[in-house]
């Protein structure tokens, strides 16, 4: 499919772009110019905003990083990807979280932002338990359903009951991706349809919402797949860990921070935290993908 062959050249293309960065700031915290503990006398405050599904990630980071370095005061919050894009773009925040690529109309308003992917999430499609959806989905069934080909689960192989759609606000980066990455947003019949669409500001909304409808289906990032909804296979695939890493599930995408053309010292210090070791542990534990 065409579509999993561009995603996997843009994968293997960040992780390349990932690896040179990582390997440039060290270079930088080996020969001092990044070094925090002759710096103690100043102090950086760091302002982050943007996409909620990096946002656990970036919060227990940016905890950590504090506790190790008390000079430090970083303040994330949320939004949405085209918030924190945005506000990287105007000044207001340092450094953004995007869980999508950057779009040509914000590289064309704001020329100088960079990305820098720091993990690995797959968008789950999920249903209730004991949902009237089926278990699997074609990629084909599944534009269906969000087009309006698809308005009763018995038309895809599940039980009878009318299908109702849930997915993320206009701002939202993970909207951005499944769109993307499924060819909706190259839909005619889906842009006629998606105002039927419930639409949450949230991966948790979303959720929590689908949990208590057996009707419903909704899309999130990997990491907030639990066991009180089921997620639905995909061409196949069950959306995992090994899935996404081996790029068998085909909706798949790269987190970023995104910064102002490159970045500070003081930022590019958090950055390459989030890079090694502690910080792709972080990325583990909150149930996503680490780069290496």
């Amino acid at each position: 499919m065409k579509i999993k062959k561009i995603l996997k050249f843009s994968i293997i293309c960040l992780l390349g772009i990932f690896f040179v960065i990582w390997t440039i700031s060290g270079i930088l915290a080996n020969e001092g110019w990044l070094d925090l503990e002759n710096s103690t006398n100043e102090t950086y405050e760091i302002q982050i905003s943007g996409s909620t599904t990096c946002l656990p990630i970036i919060s227990q980071a940016a905890d950590d990083f504090m506790d190790m370095y008390d000079n430090y005061d970083i303040r994330v919050s949320g939004g949405g990807s085209s918030v924190g894009v945005t506000q990287v773009g105007e000044g207001t925040a340092d450094i953004g979280m995007a869980s999508r690529d950057l779009k040509g109309t914000e590289l064309s308003k704001y020329p100088d932002l960079k990305a820098f992917p720091f993990a690995l999430d797959g968008i789950a499609l999920i249903v209730d338990k004991g949902s009237n959806a089926p278990s699997a989905l074609t990629m084909v069934q599944l534009v269906g359903v969000y087009n309006g080909t698809y308005t009763n689960w018995n038309e895809v192989g599940g039980s009878s009951g009318t299908i109702v759609l849930m997915g993320r606000d206009s701002a939202s980066g993970t909207r951005g991706s499944f769109e993307e990455i499924t060819g909706l947003d190259d839909d005619d019949d889906y842009n006629n349809y998606k105002d039927n669409i419930q639409e949450y500001n949230s991966n948790g909304g979303i959720h929590d919402a689908v949990a208590e409808n057996e009707n419903a289906i909704g899309y999130v990032g990997l990491g907030y797949v639990d066991s009180d909804i089921e997620a639905v296979a995909i061409d196949g695939v069950e959306p995992s860990i090994d899935s996404v890493k081996s790029q068998t599930y085909p909706i798949s995408r790269a987190l970023n921070l995104i910064t102002d053309d490159d970045p500070e010292d003081e930022f590019l210090v958090f950055i390459n935290f989030l890079f090694g070791p502690e910080g792709q542990k972080i990325v583990l534990e909150e149930g996503f993908i680490t780069l290496y």
